[in-house]
């Protein structure tokens, strides 16, 4: 495969398992450097394995805590102590020597803090699934009471870095944003097309109501509470009528249709069928309002920021197709501002068309307050925004809304520079003025830091006058040569 015989008479394999580490190392360095698939179906063979590869060191873990930390380290890639000292007890200090490691994270750390050289390819990956296959035939001294403990030590591991993992989860937090805005988008969908599946079952019965409502979530209220249209002639139920529509005159034309409707008649088993399914309805669009409040809450905790720019569905949308809030707080603003337009855009490119302007942030409000002619520029402004604001959401110590809130003005101003011409004041001013108002310590140094950033631009004029001069006087020392 891979290896040469220098590399290989230095070759060990690192193995890791819930009792603890253990070091391997090749028997046969012709079985290893010739291995083909007839000895890959025989590395399944205990007693042939052993002719293949034997075991050289081994350390348990000792207590759970320790396994535990152990397997977290090596799950991030990180060359913790105990591993280290291990590897340096047991790997002969002369010579140079080759480590396979399965964990590509885990390789490139060991291969930076040791001096082994550090190898993942198919070939270790074979001999570490051989190993885990007859993990507890390598220990002569195993008997059945410690296969067992093996066996509890490795569901213990489990469970507990299991949970660890879950309790630890980054992204917990914009969990419920990414699925609380995805059930809403669910649920406008499915509500519309039960709704109109309402309306066409009910108005065989009582085709007049369509005209008189045209609202689908009133329509399917109004359906579930007249049910029969004849009852509203002997109980016409006008304060009903009025807690629903909040329109007497509304009501009054819906029993004058009732009395005089042409509609056809409908039995009571059918009825029963209508009226439950218009609550049902009913009922989804009461769950769709509280779930709309819950993802309004739920922006102005996570990305208060960004909820004070955009709003709260549209910067779930966004947080949801980029992922988590981290991941869209990396993104630059030319992605955000075609983010939920990737079809478009690589159709565009296929095409060698014009790319599409915007995405996602199409819906929110100053895309469509922008003339025909400015809805370019002002996408691109206001991602520029939305990525500050992700940013601030996601490494900011004191989450606050109030750069939101600035941003938003800003956004705004640029609005009506596009129609009246006024500068808008720089986003340094704003900056400063909002770090001046939430008392920042640091706010000091911010603005020093950008403040340098804007003195920079006289070196560059001062360095490219100072080049010209330069390039005037070769030219003219050549000249009089």
């Amino acid at each position: 495969f891979f290896f040469s015989q220098q590399d290989i008479m230095g070759f060990f394999v690192l193995f890791e398992s819930a009792a603890g580490f253990s070091l391997f190392e090749p028997v046969e360095v012709e079985e290893i450097e010739t291995l083909s698939s007839k000895v890959q179906q025989s590395l399944q063979d205990f007693k042939r394995l052993t002719k293949v590869i034997k075991l050289r060191a081994f350390v348990p873990f000792g207590t759970p805590e320790k396994a535990l930390a152990c397997q977290n380290d090596v799950s991030e890639g990180i060359l913790n102590d105990f591993l280290k000292a291990f590897l340096e007890q047991n790997i002969p200090k002369k010579g140079s020597h080759s480590l396979g490691v399965a964990d590509k994270a885990l390789q490139a750390t060991i291969g930076e803090a040791t001096p082994y050289s550090c190898i993942s390819n198919s070939t270790v990956l074979e001999l570490v699934r051989a190993i885990r296959s007859h993990f507890d035939l390598f220990h002569k001294s195993v008997t059945e009471e410690e296969s067992q403990f093996l066996f509890k030590a490795q569901r213990s591991l489990s469970h507990s870095y299991s949970r660890g993992k879950v309790k630890f989860n980054v992204h917990k937090a914009d969990m419920m944003i990414m699925q609380s805005v995805s059930t809403l988008d669910q649920l406008d969908k499915d509500i519309n097309t039960f709704a109109m599946r309402v309306r066409e079952w009910y108005s065989w019965h009582f085709p007049e109501l369509i005209k008189i409502v045209s609202d689908n979530i009133l329509y399917a209220r109004l359906a579930k509470l007249i049910g029969d249209k004849s009852s509203l002639s002997t109980n016409p139920q006008l304060e009903e009528l009025n807690r629903i529509t909040g329109d007497e005159a509304i009501s009054n034309n819906i029993i004058t249709a009732a009395r005089t409707s042409m509609g056809y008649d409908i039995s009571e088993f059918d009825l029963r069928l209508v009226n439950k399914f218009a609550g049902r309805v009913a009922s989804l669009a009461e769950f769709r309002a509280k779930l709309s409040l819950f993802l309004k809450a739920k922006m102005s905790i996570v990305a208060p920021n960004l909820n004070a720019l955009i709003g709260d569905v549209v910067g779930a949308r966004l947080i949801n197709h980029a992922g988590s809030l981290t991941t869209l707080a990396k993104y630059p603003a030319s992605t955000v501002q075609i983010l939920g337009a990737e079809k478009a855009l690589f159709r565009a490119l296929k095409t060698r068309t014009n790319t599409p302007k915007y995405g996602l942030i199409f819906n929110a409000s100053y895309i469509g307050k922008a003339k025909s002619k400015d809805k370019g520029r002002i996408s691109r402004y206001l991602a520029n925004k939305c990525s500050i604001a992700s940013r601030l959401d996601a490494f900011s110590d004191k989450p606050t809304d109030k750069f939101g809130i600035c941003l938003a003005k800003q956004v705004e101003d640029r609005l009506k520079f596009f129609e009246t011409g006024v500068a808008p004041p720089k986003n340094v001013d704003v900056m400063h003025d909002v770090l001046a108002a939430l008392g920042d310590e640091d706010s000091d140094e911010d603005v020093e830091m950008v403040e340098e950033k804007v003195v920079e631009t006289p070196k560059k004029e001062k360095k490219e006058k100072k080049e010209k001069k330069d390039k005037k006087r070769r030219s003219s020392k050549g000249s009089s040569k």
